[in-house]
């Protein structure tokens, strides 16, 4: 294993030489853009008279040198490898030292040059140039019509003159560029706005001896003020599917890598509306309402790299109609997925326990029911209204009672979601099944509650009595006192007695309670 790693490196390195050996082979380089006037260099101000010049080439993958032209002081003819343009810059170059070759380059125009300058057949100076074509296309075709993708490509013959190709807006923004096929480089501007037109600028840079290593070319683009795009929209099989509230949902798109996506959502009657946007190019994201329950999944899929997938953590209102947009170079997939939402809560009276079943889209649900783990028993269900179902269990909750109960949706289209409540013994704690939230009824308040009352209700027992001992204290200092004074007349007139006003009387409800009861008795006296 590790020899054939080894291996495999060895071989890859002997490529990169390979494909940079003899790159200090030639005394300047330049790039020069396909099409553009351009003129190769060579000057040698220190031979006159009898001077003769040869223009050689010696193209990609061939190893011998081809005549361009020569010329000389008397005759002068093309060689080969010679284009109609090519020619020389100053035909008095005996008397100037002017050798230098104007052309219009091409991509098949790329490689070395020679520059041979003999006289009286003994060489005087050779001078090789190595000349590198770029080629850059601009798509659509100008004017770049509105929302469209606008491409800029690059790439440079040879390709292993460079080190690298970038873009960068007319703002002097620096753009994503990407190397594809190993030869050309590319840069976008999904969905192009009227103010981004203007000369965007490629930037090449080389390897080896150059007087220059990094050329600069602006490339002009122009939109279109009237004229949007036209966008071809493929559309792909709907998918109805069904999830469990607040638990994560994978929202697929199109299986496609694309420049840029757009989710959409349609809740019952209402239109679409965009909810997510994301520019695999500009890096930008956008959202109509920012929530934290819908983001870019993560890997497998990478926005970066074009590949687009949601993570929704739904509730029962995110149901409904959602459409990803994903767009390549004018061309859109879409997919449309069918969601709906599926969530269990509870209700408790005094005498019973409602397990309801809520689910969104009803239409798409074919039925929903209620199940108990012991599948023997039957239970009591209450279809309260399209999209709620309900389960009654009667209080207290027993052992024949307790255990999980599941909620069953099936779709149209044969698919199931569940979500299962466990409903526990009074004195057993609750707890969540599946992230469904539930919780168990407790008396613990009520227990609490009581405790708290019992101090109060001591003290007010304490002060009752003691109110009382001190009435009884009083009554019977005042029995002692009218005793003392009046001992002889106290069973003599009794009416005076009753008519006397009270002292230091306390007033409190003496309730009958029967025929027999006590103070009944008393005003018989």
């Amino acid at each position: 294993m590790d020899s054939a790693f080894l291996a495999i490196i060895l071989v890859s390195t002997s490529e990169v030489y390979s494909s940079h050996a003899g790159i200090t082979d030639w005394e300047d380089a330049m790039v020069v853009r396909e099409g553009v006037p351009t003129t190769l260099v060579c000057t040698d101000t220190s031979v006159s008279g009898a001077v003769a010049i040869n223009w050689r080439v010696k193209s990609l993958g061939v190893d011998e040198w081809k005549l361009v032209l020569s010329a000389s002081e008397n005759k002068k003819f093309s060689g080969g490898a010679s284009k109609a343009s090519m020619k020389l810059i100053d035909p008095n170059f005996q008397h100037t030292g002017v050798f230098s070759l104007f052309l219009l380059p091409t991509t098949k125009d790329s490689g070395l040059y020679s520059c041979l300058i003999k006289q009286q057949e003994r060489k005087e100076k050779e001078k090789i140039i190595l000349l590198a074509v770029l080629k850059v296309t601009v798509a659509p075709a100008a004017p770049i019509p509105q929302h469209s993708t606008l491409r800029l490509t690059a790439s440079v013959n040879p390709s292993y003159a460079i080190t690298k190709i970038t873009w960068a807006t007319p703002r002097g923004i620096s753009m994503k560029s990407v190397k594809i096929q190993n030869t050309d480089t590319v840069a976008k501007v999904p969905r192009v706005q009227l103010g981004e037109g203007g000369d965007y600028v490629c930037t090449v840079r080389l390897w080896g001896n150059s007087s220059n290593t990094a050329f600069v070319f602006n490339v002009n683009v122009i939109i279109d003020e009237i004229n949007p795009a036209k966008l071809s929209i493929t559309y792909e099989t709907e998918i109805s599917t069904a999830t469990q509230a607040q638990t994560p949902f994978l929202l697929t798109c199109p299986g496609v890598r694309g420049d840029y996506v757009r989710l959409y959502w349609k809740k019952m009657q209402s239109g679409f509306v965009l909810v997510y946007s994301n520019d695999s190019w500009g890096g930008s994201t956008a959202f109509a309402k920012p929530d934290k329950r819908l983001q870019l999944a993560g890997p497998p899929y990478d926005a970066e790299s074009g590949s687009f997938a949601f993570l929704l953590i739904p509730e029962l209102k995110d149901s409904g109609l959602y459409s990803c947009e994903v767009c390549l170079n004018d061309v859109v997939s879409s997919r449309i997925t069918m969601l709906s939402v599926l969530k269990v809560i509870t209700r408790q009276s005094s005498s019973k326990l409602e397990l309801v079943c809520l689910y969104s889209e009803p239409a798409q649900v074919k039925r929903a029911n209620w199940k108990y783990q012991n599948k023997s028993r039957q239970l009591s269900l209450i279809g309260n209204s399209p999209g709620s179902i309900s389960a009654i269990l009667p209080l207290p909750i027993t052992s024949d009672t307790a255990g999980n109960y599941t909620c069953t949706i099936q779709l149209e289209n044969g698919q199931t979601a569940f979500a299962t409540q466990v409903v526990q013994m009074p004195h057993e704690p609750g707890r969540d099944v599946e992230g469904v939230s539930v919780t168990t009824p407790s008396l613990l308040p009520s227990l609490s509650a009581l405790l708290l009352l019992v101090p109060l209700v001591a003290a007010a027992v304490f002060v009752l009595l003691w109110r009382q001992k001190r009435i009884s204290d009083r009554g019977i200092e005042q029995s002692l006192s009218v005793y003392s004074r009046e001992v002889e007349n106290v069973y003599e007139n009794p009416d005076d007695i009753r008519q006397a006003p009270p002292q230091g009387s306390v007033y409190m409800d003496l309730k009958p309670r029967g025929e027999d009861d006590v103070y009944k008795e008393l005003e018989r006296y």
